[in-house]
């Protein structure tokens, strides 16, 4: 007997989080624009949208030829995180242990819980309490992570169905190819040997499916028979330590927005909070003065709390922001159990060379600097890499040290 795996799924959450608290928008025909760098296609779509014809995924022209009055919303990443992790909490307060798998899809196991709500039928409505009806979740229980994400697929909005495990395979049978992972090429081949449904993949035996398709069709047909009974890994929870600077008027100075984040990973590692623990994972966000927000993420390969290295793990993204910034955000989501530091062994090879030479050269403009006056050694800073004027690009600031 396997324990009770649910997915819980709320469609088009990117497009809910940008209409919390925005009464005035409710009952219009809706889409998320375009991504910056994308194919210029939209993203979710409103029920009102969705009955004038446009979907997820259309071009941005053909979905205004197919719906005129179609409204444009400006993607909020920042907004989008806020709300889902807001969402986890919710259902972790009431004993929940959840795996997100990404904003709108999770899952969890119901059999620590199912005593403490007699039931796992109570479990899955105290989900759906808890999450509230305006996001219109949809939740799917059964023995195997695949099932439980195909049923919460075919829910309706608000509503659980479970499926027993010895009725797996025959509830998977008629649902579509299209709720498998896996490449559109592969999809298409299917399609052109008249495979439409799950269950007519499983006809097919698997070592014929990972020939003919590759690995990826190969691990599709295993989730058509099912997938395997993976255990469900509950969350660690998030640092919940973050640091932001508003600015008095939109920024699009690069050298003013990296000086910026060097004072926010200042401010991120004296918090108190860290308890001198090393950082393992960032996010870096802004609000736009057109609108929306934009967010990166970013894990180290090895946790640190030097400044240097998170600062060179992030900073480069900066020059990604689309439009001017009016508030720049560092989070800190998780953290390394471990307060200490590993010392080496024995020295890396060429270390002692290489601080000779450092040595060697600030010796050398002390020198210089005491035979010449002060401010005659200078360092070439950035200023305006974009200017025409090449004596506006650079700046010499005379160093000190």
């Amino acid at each position: 007997m396997f324990p009770m795996i649910a997915c819980l799924l709320i469609p088009g959450f990117e497009l809910r989080a940008v209409l919390a608290g925005r009464e005035e928008l409710r009952g219009r025909p809706l889409a998320l624009e375009p991504l910056p760098g994308s194919d210029n296609v939209i993203g979710p779509v409103t029920a009102k949208a969705a009955e004038a014809g446009v979907r997820p995924g259309m071009r941005l022209g053909e979905a205004l030829a197919v719906c005129p009055g179609l409204c444009l919303l400006e993607p909020d990443p920042a907004r989008v995180e806020a709300e889902w992790e807001h969402l986890l909490r919710r259902l972790e307060d009431v004993g929940i242990a959840v795996e997100p798998e990404e904003p709108g899809c999770l899952y969890f196991e119901t059999r620590h819980v199912e005593r403490l709500y007699r039931g796992i039928e109570q479990v899955l409505e105290r989900a759906l309490l808890a999450v509230g009806p305006f996001w219109g979740p949809c939740l799917g229980a059964a023995a195997r992570r695949f099932a439980a994400l195909a049923a919460a697929s075919v829910a309706r909005s608000g509503q659980a169905l479970i499926v027993p495990e010895r009725e797996t395979e025959e509830f998977l049978a008629p649902l579509p190819i299209e709720l498998l992972p896996m490449p559109k090429p592969a999809r298409e081949r299917l399609h052109e040997l008249g495979v439409r449904t799950i269950g007519q993949l499983t006809v097919i035996p698997g070592g014929a499916a990972g020939e003919r398709l590759g690995k990826e069709g190969r691990r599709a047909w295993e989730l058509a028979r099912g997938g395997s009974a993976a255990r469900i890994q509950g969350r660690a929870p998030a640092a919940e330590i973050a640091e932001s600077i508003v600015f008095p008027e939109a920024v699009a100075n690069e050298l003013t927005l990296r000086r910026t984040f060097s004072v926010l990973v200042e401010r991120l590692l004296a918090r108190p909070e860290r308890g001198g623990r090393f950082v393992r994972s960032l996010a870096l966000s802004a609000r736009l003065a057109g609108g929306g927000s934009w967010r990166r993420k970013t894990t180290l390969r090895q946790p640190s709390a030097e400044r240097g290295r998170i600062s060179a793990a992030l900073s480069s993204k900066l020059a990604e922001i689309p439009s001017p910034v009016l508030e720049l955000g560092l989070e800190l989501e998780t953290l390394a159990e471990e307060t200490g530091e590993q010392l080496q062994l024995a020295a890396a090879a060429g270390g002692e060379l290489d601080a000779r030479l450092a040595q060697g050269l600030k010796q050398g403009l002390k020198q210089v600097r005491t035979s010449t006056g002060p401010g005659s050694v200078c360092s070439v800073v950035e200023v305006a890499p974009w200017s025409r004027i090449p004596e506006a690009r650079a700046l010499l600031v005379p160093r000190d040290e």
